[in-house]
């Protein structure tokens, strides 16, 4: 019998072709998983990583790395250098100030508040209001950066500016609830939300200045391989600040002026208050608005809010135009609401005008005038009252040829500020108080504030150079943890105790803060005798001094030029 060896029915065939066809495609399916998986992860740990090296150099590190890699993967893929990881943070801190604004609308909504809870409330969202505007135009000028439109200097000093303000922000609103239980038990429920901004704000200034020194390092080396200088000024010669247009030079040095309004209290002008006069001027100018405020003395306070930008008041002299008012923080205001004057819109000028309080030696905190116009200056003006006189309270600022008089704290905030030629005179205090020229209020070793007086005259008013024995004054005293002030090329009189400065509480802010004395004259001026803080210093180097001059500290070749003072931007 013959068998004949048959081939294996045709669907057996089919079956092993698509098993073999499914364990293929399996594979594939199982390798194209695994590789995107590792693909992630590699993209996951090279994000991870661009983070955790920018966020090094913050003061609170792990706060950083948590709350950016917290953020959707759709976001932080996106994150390639050190400036995404800053934008990222600076969107994140955004977010949370816009939260905290509306929570603090809550608390002032709810019933049974005292009237200084109200008040410090109102600081609050003004602040937060603030801190947003920094923060938006801080993410702008980021994205912007490097720009052919301004130097690199100039462009750091504008974001270190800007996320100092926000910082600085938070603590005046948690300033504001520091006078009674209320407002303690009030400070409570803000208090985290606040502190938690601060901290945010204080890691993106801390990675912005990183970025930022880092660049300009590289650029002067760059400058340095290829012979590049800067051209030195002739004898005599004056570089202007670039952030003072030469209109704004020539109005403020010019002796006939025309203004766009004029106030007057007799109703010969276009107004007859000030503050009428500020709300009447154009919002977001773009061009000088002058307010000429008449001889006479007007009892109003005045707001200059952020919007009204570009204003300037002209008055008939400092002994002839006087805005005056009494607010204070004995009879229920805040130190923030209790100026006279408030000005904060940008670029604000001010000139032959004294800016006074008169509640008193006895009614505590009474500000005079507080500033929080960035590229600010004032010119031939007086500031009077007695605690907490000027309210140096937040960005750039210059003041030239003034007379500043009071008692404790009397120049004090939190901007970056040089007081050049000035008077700055204390006056008699109530008995068993001692006088405190300055309370510089910097929180943030990374802010780029404090308070400079240089070629000024420090001494004492008639009424307490008879007893001023029975009165210590001194240079000043630390408000906050890395407060910073520096006197230098002053002619400083024997109203100032020989130890020079003054503890706050006890060894609070010694090793951090930062006091500089440099080249000062008169039988004040000895450092002999100063305290022997880790924080104090007799600066001897020209070029350490030079940090702090109004070309380095303001910024103030960029801008000082515009206003039309006179002013020196060096040593």
């Amino acid at each position: 019998m013959n068998y004949i060896k048959q081939a294996p029915p045709k669907k057996n065939n089919n079956k092993f072709f698509l098993a073999l066809l499914a364990t293929f495609l399996l594979a594939t399916t199982v390798v194209g998983i695994v590789v995107g998986v590792i693909t992630r992860r590699n993209s996951d740990d090279n994000t991870n990583s661009i983070i955790k090296s920018a966020c090094s150099s913050t003061l609170y590190p792990e706060l950083c790395f948590s709350t950016i890699t917290s953020e959707p993967s759709s976001v932080t893929n996106k994150v390639s250098s050190h400036k995404d990881v800053i934008l990222l943070s600076l969107n994140i801190s955004t977010g949370t100030v816009e939260r905290n604004y509306f929570t603090i609308k809550k608390l002032l909504n709810q019933k049974g508040r005292t009237k200084r809870e109200k008040v410090a409330l109102h600081d609050c969202l003004e602040t937060i209001d603030e801190s947003l505007y920094e923060l938006k135009k801080a993410i702008d000028e980021l994205k912007d950066y490097p720009s052919s439109k301004k130097s690199l200097f100039q462009h750091a000093d504008d974001l270190k500016t800007l996320l100092s303000s926000a910082i600085t922000n938070q603590e005046t609103c948690l300033d504001g609830f520091s006078h009674d239980e209320a407002c303690k038990r009030t400070r409570k429920n803000v208090e985290g939300g606040q502190v938690h901004v601060e901290h945010l704000c204080s890691n993106a200034l801390a990675m912005v200045k990183n970025l930022t020194d880092t660049d300009m390092a590289n650029d002067e080396n760059n400058k340095m391989m290829v012979g590049t200088n800067n051209r030195k000024l002739k004898e005599g010669e004056i570089k202007w600040p670039e952030w003072i247009s030469a209109a704004d030079r020539r109005l403020l040095q010019s002796s006939t002026v025309t203004p766009n309004v004029v106030v007057a209290a007799d109703g010969s002008g276009n107004y007859k208050t000030v503050s009428a006069a500020v709300a009447a001027a154009p919002e977001n100018s773009a061009k000088r608005y002058v307010i000429r405020i008449k001889a006479g003395v007007y009892k109003e306070n005045v707001d200059v809010p952020k919007k009204k930008t570009n204003i300037m008041f002209l008055g008939d002299g400092r002994s002839n135009t006087i805005i005056t008012a009494s607010k204070n923080v004995f009879d229920g205001s805040t130190t923030f609401n209790s100026a006279t004057v408030a000005a904060v819109g940008e670029r604000f000028l001010a000139k032959d005008i004294t800016f006074q309080n008169t509640a008193g030696p006895s009614k505590h905190q009474a500000v005079a005038l507080r500033v929080g116009s960035d590229l600010s200056a004032f010119y031939l003006c007086d500031f009077l009252a007695y605690q907490d006189t000027l309210y140096v309270h937040s960005n750039r600022q210059f003041f030239i040829n003034c007379l500043i008089s009071g008692t404790v704290d009397f120049i004090f905030g939190n901007s970056a500020v040089v007081l050049q030629n000035c008077d700055i005179h204390a006056r008699r205090p109530n008995a068993g108080q001692k006088n405190m020229l300055t309370a510089q209020g910097r929180t943030d070793p990374n802010q780029n504030t404090g308070i400079v007086i240089q070629k000024s005259r420090i001494g004492a008013t008639k009424d307490l150079e008879p007893v001023k024995s029975s009165f210590p004054t001194y240079l000043g005293r630390p408000w906050k943890e890395y407060s910073r002030t520096v006197v230098m090329q002053s002619t400083i009189s024997d109203v100032i105790q020989p130890a020079g400065w003054f503890e706050w509480d006890g060894n609070f802010a010694l090793n951090t803060l930062f006091y500089g004395e440099y080249q000062n004259t008169g039988p004040g001026a000895s450092t002999s005798g100063r305290v022997k803080w880790k924080g104090y210093k007799v600066i001897t180097s020209a070029t350490e001094a030079q940090t702090y001059t109004p070309r380095n500290f303001i910024a103030g070749s960029g801008w000082l030029g515009s206003t039309g003072f006179p002013f020196s931007l060096d040593l």
